[in-house]
């Protein structure tokens, strides 16, 4: 089974002041040849923002766009009319298709905000733009695989337009759990959020991020306790 492993340090760095934010992907003044994208993967951005800031009215187009708030809240704005606040235990998926011009701020004035910010390449272009987000309880995913994003919405999973899976899982100590992959042109990209553990027998810590391709399924076993980001994408 082939992998990359990408090592919290190893990440691109940014400290704007208002921004401190990491990228395990090449992102804006961060280029790395090697690091591209995973598949269909193209940006996962590690972003604290201070109090009262935020990123101004900006557009995008032809690109899913999911947000998880993991400490603080968020105030989102667009163009399609949506003002929306999501707090830590959402998820918050933007298809800009054809265009959308979206802003993003810390509504707090004093406490951090802290969010993964995901790009993925849609599946098809020029689709009409579309907002999405629900709330994910933590206790739903403890000890089990809770997926969040799907390309139908399966469950309570918000939509993507691509063969695309996002997927959170809190492990307890010793707790081995197995990942299956919906498509065998797929791979899985994991991002340990907190702790440590083993995935596919890599050891991972804290913010460290991990991809497997050309296999069906990936096994997790956490030594601390352990949350873990899984994006399922298409290599191709």
């Amino acid at each position: 089974m082939p992998k990359v492993i990408h090592k919290a340090a190893t990440r691109g760095h940014a400290n704007h002041g208002w921004l401190d934010t990491y990228h395990s992907f090449s992102f804006a003044r961060y280029f790395n040849p090697e690091r591209m994208n995973f598949g269909q993967l193209r940006v996962l951005n590690d972003d604290t923002v201070a109090g009262g800031a935020g990123f101004g009215s900006h557009p995008h187009d032809n690109m899913e766009i999911v947000s998880i708030p993991l400490a603080g809240t968020m105030e989102h704005r667009d163009t399609m009319g949506n003002v929306a606040v999501i707090n830590a235990g959402d998820v918050q998926i933007m298809s800009a298709g054809t265009g959308v011009v979206h802003s993003e701020y810390n509504k707090s004035e004093h406490e951090e905000l802290r969010f993964l910010q995901i790009w993925v390449q849609p599946k098809e272009l020029d689709i009409n733009p579309r907002y999405e987000q629900n709330t994910f309880h933590a206790a739903d995913r403890r000890g089990r695989i809770q997926t969040v994003v799907a390309p139908n919405g399966e469950g309570a999973a918000l939509r993507i337009n691509q063969d695309a899976w996002f997927s959170l899982v809190n492990l307890q100590p010793n707790l081995e759990l197995t990942y299956d992959l919906h498509r065998q042109a797929n791979g899985v990209y994991l991002f340990l959020i907190e702790g440590e553990a083993d995935a596919g027998n890599t050891p991972l810590h804290r913010r460290d991020g991990a991809g497997f391709w050309d296999s069906d399924h990936i096994t997790l076993k956490a030594s601390t306790e352990a949350e873990v980001l899984l994006i399922e994408v298409p290599m191709d």
